[in-house]
């Protein structure tokens, strides 16, 4: 017969999934308001967990919804990078992400909305999205594919740039947004160094297949 599972792996099963309930819910609140007004009370019961339960966890609201957000950029990122699998150029990879970010918004409303509800701090912050395009920038930057000065700013504006795509797709919805995706991602790749034909060629090629 097969042996039970120590009790220390069953406890820290339940604990795993006890935090993963309350970042779930927070998740949803997230994508619904910007989580201000969402009480604690509230996310420990949406989550079907003990008050105390929320407290062995995290210090507060702030600290959930970091997570929450941090966990669904991952799970989007995971996406994208299936999508781009295989994907070396640095200038591609900016340019298709960014346009998957307009053909993935249906696929993922709730993380989209996540987006759009967030501080522009959180989403550049911890990982998911953030690091990956790091990488990508630096890449760019040691291969000369990139000319921009500070990547730290560069960071900054694709980010923004996100965002207000997002916003546009939210407030928006009948509006084009593989136009206005592929438009911003030349507007990026033309800012980070690329002519304006390297740039324009690239926001405009076909993207990968999903696999």
């Amino acid at each position: 017969m097969p042996m039970p599972a120590p009790r220390r792996n069953r406890f820290e099963r339940r604990r795993a999934e006890t935090r993963q309930a309350l970042v779930r819910a927070a998740r949803q609140i997230l994508a619904e308001s910007s989580g201000a007004s969402a009480s604690i009370h509230a996310i420990a019961e949406r989550a079907d967990v003990g008050l105390g339960s929320f407290y062995n966890h995290f210090t507060g609201k702030p600290d959930l919804f970091d997570a929450a957000v941090a966990d669904a950029l991952e799970e989007y990122a995971q996406a994208v990078d299936e999508r781009l699998h295989g994907v070396v150029d640095p200038a591609e990879r900016l340019a298709w992400g960014v346009r998957l970010s307009a053909r993935m918004a249906e696929s993922y409303p709730e993380i989209m909305q996540i987006l759009c509800h967030s501080q522009l701090g959180r989403i550049c912050a911890g990982d998911g999205l953030a690091p990956r395009a790091k990488r990508d920038v630096e890449a760019g930057m040691a291969a000369g594919r990139f000319t921009v000065v500070d990547p730290v700013i560069a960071l900054t504006v694709l980010n923004g740039s996100l965002l207000a795509l997002l916003e546009l797709w939210s407030n928006q919805p009948e509006a084009d947004s593989d136009q206005a995706a592929g438009t911003m991602a030349e507007m990026i790749l033309h800012m980070l160094g690329l002519s304006p034909d390297e740039a324009r060629d690239l926001a405009r090629r076909p993207l990968p297949a999903a696999a």
